[in-house]
């Protein structure tokens, strides 16, 4: 796995590889934390996001996560957590550049940022948790709430259909949709758009993040239980179980 800092004039680029579609392993998200980390120290106008090949990023490490026990897999969630706050909470304004597929933890990924364009082609995006008989933890949902129209949270969040960027536009789950080939240019004019000086910027910032950061500290530790409560229903094991072993074969 690489995570790739790349210097754009005013703005860094954090470019992301990894096995298996950028699977967010433990180790995955160590090293997401720690560089984006390193470009919260750089004196430049934002942050771009973005992955390699053909994934933006193909969400949790199931295979690594099935044999977890509950106290070990809330361990690895609250890591999950830490890792998508410091791209949340980053003090200047991250754009994600979606080249690929971002599914579940990759469209979780997606929502830290302020500003989400998409590729068009057949990539697709979207929450297919449901349907692996999961619930959603704070850290997915309050994030969503705050990024998406309310007519679009029960698509998103409960249907598990995974979305084409043209769809995911008319949800408003991104908010631009462009050629494969002006899709890094596309991102960093946008953060040029909403880079500011940087006290100002990280005030405004803060305040915008202020209601969705209180909404996740007041619930993340309940719907943290209540989501290990899903994951080890009967349904949860038999249909993770089915996805790993498809995946293994």
């Amino acid at each position: 796995m690489f995570f790739d800092l790349e210097d754009h004039g005013d703005t860094t680029v954090l470019r992301m590889g990894g096995p298996k579609a950028n699977a967010q392993s433990p180790e995955w998200l160590a090293g997401l934390k720690e560089a984006v980390g390193s470009a919260a120290e750089l004196d430049r106008a934002g942050l771009v996001l973005t992955g390699s090949g053909r994934a933006f990023s193909a969400g949790m490490d199931l295979p690594h996560l099935i044999d977890l026990d509950r106290d070990d897999l809330q361990e690895f969630m609250r890591g999950f957590a830490e890792a998508m706050e410091t791209v949340l909470t980053h003090p200047r304004p991250v754009v994600a550049a979606i080249n690929g597929h971002a599914v579940a933890g990759g469209c979780v990924l997606s929502l830290m940022c302020d500003y989400r364009v998409m590729a068009a082609g057949s990539a697709v995006i979207g929450l297919k948790e449901v349907a692996l008989g999961i619930g959603l933890p704070a850290i997915v949902l309050e994030p969503l709430r705050a990024r998406v129209p309310a007519r679009s949270l029960a698509p998103v969040a409960m249907s598990a259909e995974l979305f084409t960027a043209d769809d995911a536009l008319a949800l408003e789950l991104v908010d631009d949709v462009v050629g494969p080939e002006d899709l890094l240019d596309s991102a960093l004019e946008r953060v040029r758009a909403l880079s500011g000086p940087p006290a100002a910027t990280a005030q405004v910032k803060n305040a915008i993040l202020r209601p969705l950061l209180g909404q996740l500290r007041a619930h993340e530790d309940a719907e943290l239980q209540a989501w290990l409560d899903t994951w080890f229903s009967p349904d949860g094991r038999r249909l993770v179980g089915e996805t790993v072993a498809a995946l293994r074969r």
